[in-house]
């Protein structure tokens, strides 16, 4: 599908996905390199480039970190054109993962990705940087599972939900160390693990997907990925449930001077992603289960993308052709 086909009432829509496009196309330029802060600084300065030209009027709520910390897309920062003289432009915050497998993306290995999610002003939890204990599952196992259970317990859930023995679930674990007692929990209920070593919040979308072979994602991973993952399954009516994990007094202290009062709260998807209005932009960098990776070939550049948009329950596979700007480009299907 063609940018000329989507709805041209999906401004923002549009201009996101432009955003995320550009911003894998230049990561996708230093893939297999070796180097993942290069990688990463390409995503971030073309993601903030490109983001100036949206016709909004934008604020960061989870980047790539305090302002103290990061030269740009930092937490707080203003984003967008803004109001021009007789044109309003709506108010949002924006969440972004300027490149998801940094790692990844460096090594020339599936899976990373470019995403941004936005929705109308507080509607996404301003996570602290942050883990965070997760489990995410697809629309069928919505409503199954609950945080405080045990993995016996909620992967029994789940397959009853799905009609399935849990021996045929398959469960997507980071391989992390602080995982070794979650992995012997799920192998000791039967189901099987799919360990991956980047990259869980394109499993956490991926979970909601049919025909991706993927069941559940179970695990400790980062705060601001699981917020925007809550941004998407909102939109592709999957579940995420998450509490934080706090590493030590100093975090616990820094969390309440952010207004965050009951540490050990069970927050739901809509405690993450309240929004109405909530827009959720991928675009595939190396080839993944979700998305192809960018190809760069003789006559242009080739991206995928997934689109969403909660307000008109939209859920778009976009594939683009950005042309390369010579006379003598042939179009290749």
């Amino acid at each position: 599908m063609t940018l000329s086909k989507l709805n041209p009432g999906n401004n923002l829509s549009r201009e996101f996905l432009e955003v995320v496009e550009q911003s894998a196309i230049a990561a996708a330029r230093t893939m297999g390199v070796g180097d993942r802060n290069l990688s990463d600084q390409a995503a971030v300065e073309v993601m903030r480039e490109v983001m100036d030209n949206v016709s909004m009027k934008g604020t960061v709520v989870i980047g790539e970190g305090e302002r103290d910390k990061a030269p740009m897309l930092y937490i707080g920062e203003e984003v967008g054109k803004g109001e021009e003289i007789g044109q309003t432009v709506p108010e949002v915050d924006i969440a972004v993962d300027p490149l998801e497998g940094t790692n990844l993306c460096a090594m020339g290995a599936a899976g990373a990705i470019t995403v941004l999610a936005s929705s109308e002003k507080g509607g996404l939890l301003n996570a602290p940087d942050c883990y965070m204990e997760k489990i995410i599952v697809g629309p069928s196992a919505k409503g199954a599972i609950d945080i405080e259970a045990s993995v016996e317990d909620n992967l029994s859930a789940i397959a009853k939900r799905l009609d399935r023995e849990v021996e045929n679930l398959v469960v997507v674990v980071l391989d992390r160390p602080r995982h070794a007692r979650l992995i012997q929990d799920i192998r000791a209920a039967g189901a099987r693990i799919r360990l991956i070593s980047d990259g869980d919040l394109s499993a956490g979308i991926s979970v909601a997907l049919r025909g991706t072979g993927v069941h559940v994602v179970m695990g400790i991973g980062g705060a601001p990925e699981g917020v925007i993952t809550a941004a998407a399954l909102k939109c592709l009516n999957g579940e995420i449930l998450a509490k934080l994990v706090i590493k030590d007094e100093d975090q616990a202290q820094r969390m309440r001077n952010m207004g965050i009062r009951d540490l050990n709260k069970a927050y739901s998807t809509n405690d993450l992603a309240s929004g109405s209005k909530i827009i959720f932009a991928a675009t595939g960098v190396t080839d993944g289960t979700l998305l192809k990776g960018v190809r760069i070939e003789r006559d242009g550049v080739r991206t995928q993308s997934l689109l969403m948009n909660l307000d008109n329950r939209h859920v778009r596979f976009v594939e683009t052709i950005h042309l390369a700007d010579r006379a003598d480009v042939t179009l290749r299907l």
